[in-house]
């Protein structure tokens, strides 16, 4: 079951550095200029009890089954979405999520090798079936745009997996027909007006 709203839940979706946080932080200050009221949160974290999930998750130190840490992500998902994300859309509000849903079935079903039926059973239970009217995905391979070293569980997981992960979010987005594919080759200011280009198409920014 979907569940409607009045508000627009946009998500932003993406490998490990392919410039996705830089992405986010100009649209911000674009909606910021046009005083457009929107909300931004993460995953996992935008709650107390998120961000201290997103530590565990991050910590490279801490072994876990690939179950335990779907079934962690899910638990932040929950609480964010029933606390910030719904609260905000119901009041009408645009919301931007890094990360979502998403995230979920391309990291640990395609990355992780989890039955995909169960973690997108997961995602519709933690998320109420909350509808997203519109996904950005940054259309990189894994660590494109970036040369920092990786420094976290998930970014020092492999190529492999990574390969596996950005595999995935391709999938995904073909078989949906909210993913807009935006190209993070050219400059990073042109691809800020790419991505506005497309929440206007999709009348995001009425």
């Amino acid at each position: 079951m979907e569940y409607s709203h009045n508000g627009k839940l946009i998500t932003f979706e993406g490998c490990e550095g392919v410039g996705k946080s830089t992405q986010i932080r100009l649209l911000a200050e674009y909606l910021e200029r046009r005083g457009i009221d929107a909300l931004f949160t993460r995953e996992p974290g935008g709650t107390a009890l998120g961000e201290r999930v997103r530590e565990l998750l991050k910590d490279e130190s801490a072994e876990m089954f690939p179950e335990t840490e779907l079934l962690l992500f899910e638990a932040a998902r929950c609480e964010n979405t029933r606390r910030v994300i719904v609260p905000a859309l119901e009041a009408g509000r645009l919301v931007v999520v890094d990360r979502y849903i998403d995230s979920t079935t391309a990291y640990q079903s395609f990355g992780r090798g989890l039955d995909r039926r169960d973690v997108e059973y997961l995602n519709r239970y933690a998320t109420g079936g909350v509808r997203i009217d519109l996904t950005i995905f940054l259309d990189a391979p894994p660590f494109a745009n970036t040369s920092r070293s990786a420094s976290d569980r998930m970014e020092l997981a492999g190529r492999a997996f990574h390969d596996r992960v950005y595999a995935g979010y391709r999938a995904i987005g073909g078989e949906c027909g909210r993913f807009e594919f935006i190209s993070t080759r050219e400059d990073k200011y042109a691809t800020a007006r790419e991505i506005v280009a497309a929440l206007e198409k999709h009348g995001v920014l009425t």
